[in-house]
């Protein structure tokens, strides 16, 4: 994936009417936004209830289980589609943006099919499961099985990352033959000792070792682990976790740092993305290492994040708007966090600024029920891209973990 730590954040996105999230006990005063406030669309059946311009947001309400439901459904509306038979079966792809221009690129496309593996667990349905099956196909399609050619190890990773979560829902052995092959090949170009004494380098360049390999890559090898019972990947799991605690991760702090260059300086900062992979990568570890100390590593990343990753300390989530790489990656975060607090039973400590994060995303939808990445405005009306559009939707059905 092409991006760079640049991250835009400008002020002028948040005025004086910035929504001021309530705590739960608080918003539960309020039973919503003022009729006149609000107006009304059809989507999938089910009545949406939608902010007008200039409406007073401070009133906005956790979201209900069905209206996370409802998210995933408003977003395959407007990006999915089925665009010819694979086999015996059915073959997708998400659309880039609402234009319909072509399909969304590589590593986007496997995290908005991570976005709907996420709402399926939450409101497990034929017809997600079936959707889930067809875009499958629809990477098979468009990129063959063994991905090679993309110099992106990171790419890989999300891509082998995908196949095995949705392995577990449909039990496709495809799927988990194709996770297994993608995650070999990219380890063993990959992996390397002799440069930091450790880590996956992030392109095929060999230039720099990125969280954004390394921490999604570790739950890769953990799920497969899971998946195959090979504790190969357990260990490399370990690995790759024991190298970024002792190179990327600020044990005084919580922050992970986003790469290193093979002079051993540190090149970026944290993203979303990236502090979320490694958290959700500490969750995951706890199991086979109980005496790893990954509990309190990975709390000590989500405190960071809670901290010193949103607009104000303990309140909504950086907007991250910088490049079309960067827009959907509170999603990201949102998904391994919200796990993270329920494994881990520490709902009561992060439970309500996640909600929070939910309840603030889902107030700012526009008409159609698309909510944009920049969480302290309303969605636009106007043309919207598939990737910036996910983080709501993960959110919103990543509190649903532990609610």
């Amino acid at each position: 994936m092409k991006r760079k730590n640049n991250i835009i954040w400008d002020s002028r996105l948040y005025p004086g009417k910035l929504l001021i999230i309530m705590a739960l006990g608080v918003s539960s005063m309020f039973a919503g936004c003022k009729k006149d406030q609000q107006a009304v669309i059809k989507n999938s059946n089910t009545q949406l209830t939608v902010p007008t311009e200039g409406a007073n947001l401070s009133f906005a309400t956790f979201p209900a289980r069905n209206e996370a439901l409802l998210a995933m459904q408003v977003y395959n509306n407007h990006f999915y589609n089925q665009y010819g038979t694979y086999g015996s079966s059915f073959k997708a792809y998400y659309w880039k943006d609402d234009t319909h221009a072509g399909r969304m690129d590589f590593w986007t496309q496997q995290e908005a099919i991570e976005t709907l593996i996420d709402a399926y667990d939450i409101n497990p349905s034929t017809d997600f499961k079936d959707k889930i099956s067809y875009l499958y196909n629809g990477v098979r399609d468009g990129y063959g099985t063994l991905w090679t050619s993309n110099t992106f190890n990171d790419d890989v990773v999300w891509g082998a990352l995908m196949c095995v979560r949705a392995f577990k829902i449909t039990n496709d052995g495809g799927m988990l033959t194709m996770a297994k092959n993608n995650f070999d090949m990219m380890w063993n170009r990959a992996w390397n000792t002799s440069v930091n004494g450790g880590g996956l380098f992030w392109t095929t360049a060999n230039n720099t070792k990125n969280t954004c390999v390394n921490a999604p890559a570790a739950i890769c090898a953990l799920l497969l682990y899971q998946a195959t019972g090979d504790v190969a990947y357990r260990d490399k799991a370990k690995l790759i976790m024991d190298w970024m605690v002792s190179k990327l991760y600020i044990a005084s702090t919580g922050e992970v740092k986003g790469a290193i260059n093979n002079s051993g300086v540190i090149t970026e900062g944290p993203l979303s993305y990236t502090q979320g992979t490694f958290i959700g990568a500490c969750d995951l570890l706890r199991a086979p290492y109980p005496s790893g100390g990954y509990l309190v590593i990975g709390s000590k990343a989500m405190d960071y994040a809670r901290s010193s990753m949103c607009i104000t300390s303990g309140g909504v989530l950086k907007d991250e708007n910088g490049n079309a790489d960067t827009q959907g990656m509170k999603g990201i975060f949102a998904r391994w966090a919200c796990r993270f607090a329920k494994n881990t039973g520490t709902v009561s400590n992060y439970g309500g600024w996640l909600d929070n994060n939910a309840t603030q995303a889902w107030s700012i939808r526009n008409s159609q029920g698309l909510m944009w990445n920049i969480w302290g405005t309303r969605t636009p009306e106007t043309t919207r891209n598939a990737f910036e559009t996910t983080g709501g939707v993960a959110m919103m059905n990543g509190v649903y973990q532990y609610h």
